[in-house]
Parts: C-alpha cells; sequence; structure tokens
C-alpha cells in the first residue's frame, strides 16, 4: 500500500514536471506573441493534477447486501470493484448501528401501522396543480449546466468544498423568498456537507425530498460534472498532456434529481406555501462512496427521534428513451411506493414504470435502513437506463428537459398530498 502511494506522488510530480518543461520549451520555440494559447491551457493541466483527492489509504467497510457481514478495501477499491461496475453499495464505517436502530423502530411502528397507512388516492389536485403551473423547465436547465461546469463534485477531492459551496449558496437563495425556511449545511468526516432546506408546518412530523449532488468520473480523480447521474449528469473529465498538448473532456450528467429537488422548493418558497406536516429538501454529498452523507443524516435522525413520515429520493431524471417514469419496488416502503406510483398519472404526462435496482442503489436506501419510509423515483427501468454513464458520451446534450420537467411536477404534487399525511 505504501509503494503504491509512493509511485502515486512520484507519477504526479513526473506529470508536473513534464507540463513545465513543455511549458518552457513551448516559450522558446514560438516566442512569447503565443504564450497566451498555452497560457490557457496549462492551468488546465495543473487544475487536473490539483484535483486529484488525496490518497485514501484508510479501509472502510462495504457492504452490497443485507447478508454480506462487510468487506473493508478502500476508495480506489469501492471505484475499481463496484461503482465501475455499476454494483450498489454501502459504506457502513462510520454508522454500523443504522441498521440495528432501523429494525427497531420499524417493529414499533409495525403496531401503529393502520394509523399510519397513506391515503388511497390523492386528494389535494386543485392546490398541488396551482403551484405546478409555476415549474420552469428553463430553471431546470440552467442549473444543470452549472452543475456540469464543475470539474468534478467527487466527495473527497479537491472540488468537493467549491461544490458544496455552490450548492448550500444556490438553496439559501432559491429559499430566500420565503423567510421561515431554513438551510443549514449538515457536516460529515469528509469535506463535502450535505444541505438541508425546511419550510416549518404546523406539525413537527418531517416529510423529506432528496436527491444527491455529488458525482464521480471515468476515475475518482477524473472529470465529473454529474449531469444524469445526479444533475440527473455526471462529467467525467479525462486531461492528457504529452508531447503535444490534448485535451479531452468527458462529460458525466450527474445531477438532473439536484435540480428537480431545487425547482421544488423554488416554486413552494416563492408561494410562501404553509405545509401542515414540515417539509425538508435534502441535498446529499458522497452518495458514490456508499450513501455517506444520506447514512449519516438519517443516522442522526433516528438516534434524534425525528419523526420522519415519508421519503421520496430522486437521482436520474432525465434519460428515458420509454419516455416513463420509474418507481422502483425493492428495499422501499411498499405503502409510500405504492400512493407514489398513484401520483404519477395525476401529476405527469408520463406513463408509470415499475422495476427492482437492487441493494443501495440509491439514498432512499439510507432512510429505509433506517426504519423510515422511503421511496425511490428515477427516468428509467434498469435495463434501458444511460448506458453513458462514466463514459466520454455521458454529456448534457443526452439530457431529456422536458423529462427533467415532469419529474419535478410529481415531486411538487407529492409535496402537497404528503403534507397532509
Amino acid at each position: 500500500m505504501k509503494h503504491n502511494t509512493m509511485l502515486h506522488h512520484v507519477g504526479k510530480i513526473l506529470f508536473i514536471s513534464s507540463a513545465l518543461a513543455l511549458y518552457k520549451k513551448y516559450i522558446i520555440m514560438v516566442g512569447f506573441s503565443r504564450l497566451a494559447v498555452l497560457g490557457a491551457v496549462l492551468p488546465v493541466a495543473l487544475a487536473a493534477v490539483r484535483s486529484e483527492p488525496r490518497p485514501a489509504t484508510e479501509l472502510r467497510l462495504v457492504k452490497t447486501s443485507e447478508e454480506d457481514p462487510g468487506t473493508w478495501m478502500t476508495e480506489e477499491e469501492k471505484f475499481e470493484k463496484l461503482t465501475s461496475k455499476r454494483i450498489g453499495f454501502m459504506d457502513i464505517t462510520d454508522t454500523m448501528g443504522l441498521e440495528a436502530m432501523g429494525a427497531a423502530r420499524k417493529a414499533a411502528k409495525a403496531q401503529q401501522k393502520a394509523a399510519a397507512a397513506f391515503p388511497s388516492t390523492p386528494s389535494h389536485q386543485t392546490q398541488a396543480k396551482t403551484l405546478i403551473a409555476n415549474v420552469k423547465q428553463s430553471n431546470l436547465q440552467t442549473w444543470t449546466n452549472t452543475l456540469a461546469d464543475f470539474y468534478n463534485r467527487y466527495y473527497r477531492g479537491s472540488y468537493a468544498a467549491t461544490s458544496a459551496s455552490w450548492m448550500y449558496n444556490t438553496v439559501v437563495s432559491v429559499a430566500s423568498a420565503n423567510s421561515a425556511i431554513t438551510v443549514k449545511q449538515f457536516a460529515h468526516s469528509y469535506s463535502q456537507p450535505s444541505v438541508i432546506a425546511t419550510i416549518p408546518g404546523s406539525s413537527a412530523e418531517v416529510v423529506v425530498v432528496s436527491a444527491h449532488y455529488d458525482s464521480i468520473g471515468s476515475t475518482t480523480s477524473g472529470r465529473a460534472p454529474g449531469a444524469d447521474d445526479n444533475a440527473s449528469v455526471g462529467l467525467p473529465t479525462y486531461l492528457s498532456i504529452h508531447l503535444s498538448v490534448t485535451l479531452s473532456i468527458y462529460v458525466d450528467v450527474k445531477a438532473l434529481g439536484v435540480v428537480v429537488v431545487l425547482e421544488a422548493l423554488r416554486v413552494l418558497a416563492e408561494a410562501k406555501y404553509a405545509p401542515a406536516n414540515t417539509l425538508e429538501f435534502h441535498f446529499y454529498s458522497g452518495e458514490e462512496g456508499g450513501l455517506l452523507g444520506s447514512r449519516d443524516v438519517f443516522n442522526s435522525y433516528v438516534r434524534s427521534g425525528v419523526d420522519v413520515l415519508a421519503v421520496m429520493n430522486q437521482d436520474m431524471t432525465g434519460y428515458s428513451p420509454n419516455n416513463v417514469i420509474a418507481v422502483f419496488t425493492d428495499y422501499a416502503d411498499a405503502g409510500l411506493t405504492a400512493f407514489i406510483q398513484k401520483l404519477v398519472p395525476v401529476y405527469t404526462s408520463l406513463p408509470l414504470s415499475t422495476d427492482r435496482c437492487g441493494y443501495g442503489c440509491s439514498d432512499h436506501a439510507s432512510a429505509y435502513s433506517a426504519g423510515y419510509p422511503a421511496a425511490y423515483v428515477c427516468d428509467e427501468n434498469i435495463r434501458d437506463s444511460s448506458p453513458y454513464i462514466h463514459s466520454a458520451q455521458d454529456t448534457v446534450s443526452t439530457v431529456s428537459f422536458p423529462h427533467v420537467f415532469e419529474h419535478a411536477k410529481l415531486t411538487v404534487g407529492f409535496l402537497v398530498e404528503a403534507s397532509y399525511f
């Protein structure tokens, strides 16, 4: 392990030295009149080096199923063995007691099942559709483009704090339309906090809509703007400098769930919406590392006795060759999932599709592990999901913003209905 780390540092030094040597040679060969051209390229090259996360030599305990006792691995091993192969997993290192607490909470709540049942049909359509009329597709596109502009949003990378600042400041700006809304950062053991906005209700019981804003590229240090996999698109970018200067930009569009939740917050904030139940808007970090941010949040909630009535999580929302809204049925609350399925034809113009996504496929699994009713909504079934994730083709151009718009409508409709649970 130490030998590999040393080689890693030597490689970085050689890379920087080669870049500087190339820079010097270029000045001598072409003169200062051409300096501006390379001067624009070199900072990008050095940024690629600077953006690499610190060597993750610490071991993390990772599970790939409920029965799995866990395997200790490094951050790079998580990517190579799991993320790159699209295998769902949870990093339970810092939240080992969450499942046990969640099981105890579910057992206690089972006795109140009849009283806690979800409605059989949506019953607040007039109010919801009035608010839905204010959803703007242009906002969804603007925020996605901004998220995609980040070199990456990897939770352990050098740009983790920068993307976190943008996320927090944007939520604060959107929420400012209603002075009753509070916004806070939820700190983790890594440098990228999650962000939580709260619209207080007359009840302390909480309804959550959520998405994650971190992204990962073709490597943990690759460019990853993240557009479809949560803007709903992640942007991996590979930069190489050889004897000639070559710049290749890969876009992993992962962030569309984030823009959907942002737009729902904007609509309710500007309407000064006063819910019965307290509404929370969660923007998680660390999802790509094994649902780290959401596990921390719900670990804190269950320990503090926060009464969460429902969680609707969204991840990718902008790629759907079948033009459907997919609601996943495994590792989710059956009653809440059934209710959300009924909302799709009422609040969107798209047909419903259902599927199973497996263990740890997105942040709803953290809430479900904590014993809270949770559901997961996405843009497509697993079989037909975007083939471009973590590749050079995963760009904003693959995103259907009319489809993202339908997810935003569903989110507003859900929040209105759930505010009366």
